[in-house]
């Protein structure tokens, strides 16, 4: 089956994130900069690691009040920093556990804008690679992200949205209009489906926060297990 992710470590409800964790395969965990703390980042780890569910670094944008969806003013070294910091404030709790972070996966406006911005890109892939080149890196599928970071050396593993519209150009429904996210599971299922199909993504998110997102999840699960 298609890798089927979520985005996690965000919320304080920790039985809504037990219930997520039932149905993904990969884990995007919050790093404590646009959300998250020492101790969901552990919450979340534990809940994984007994899942047998593979845990990534989801670094944003520090920017707590705006939970790191609106773009912010940083220069190429601040995003680079901030990214590699991130991701080793979670590996010391994953590794403290017994694990390992196996991927990253950006988050919110510094994944969105590192679509389009080949500089923000770059600035990403200098965080990881900082960490460990051999790390793979969650972008949207055949966006120009993923050229950067293949240029770079690193490993860009294509990503499509179940519970997300798109725009005709391949890019995300801006959160501002009404009808960007998709809530009904069996639609998000669909997509889902034919995304997979469609042969350039490698894995499938659904957001934490989506409402539903525990049913969209486990529709998801199912329609893509029966490919």
């Amino acid at each position: 089956m298609i890798d089927l992710n979520c985005d996690m470590g965000e919320l304080k409800d920790s039985a809504h994130e037990a219930a997520l964790m039932e149905h993904v395969t990969s884990a995007n965990i919050a790093c404590g900069a646009h959300a998250g703390d020492d101790a969901t980042m552990e919450r979340t780890a534990r809940l994984a690691l007994a899942r047998g569910v593979r845990i990534g670094a989801h670094p944003g944008y520090p920017d707590r009040a705006n939970f790191g969806r609106l773009e912010m003013a940083m220069s190429p070294e601040e995003i680079a920093d901030t990214v590699y910091e991130q991701i080793r404030r979670l590996e010391a709790i994953v590794e403290r556990l017994g694990g390992d972070v196996e991927y990253v996966k950006p988050h919110g406006a510094l994944y969105n804008v590192a679509v389009k911005n080949a500089e923000v890109a770059r600035a990403i892939g200098e965080g990881v690679a900082r960490w460990k080149r051999s790390a793979p890196i969650f972008g949207l599928a055949a966006s120009p992200m993923l050229d950067v970071w293949k240029e770079m050396g690193l490993i860009g593993v294509g990503e499509a949205f179940a519970d997300r519209r798109y725009e005709p150009d391949g890019t995300l429904r801006n959160r501002k209009f009404p009808d960007a996210l998709i809530t009904d599971p069996a639609a998000a299922a669909t997509q889902a489906v034919r995304l997979a199909r469609g042969g350039t993504a490698q894995t499938i998110c659904v957001h934490g926060d989506t409402p539903g997102s525990v049913e969209i999840l486990r529709a998801c699960r199912a329609a893509l297990a029966a490919l």
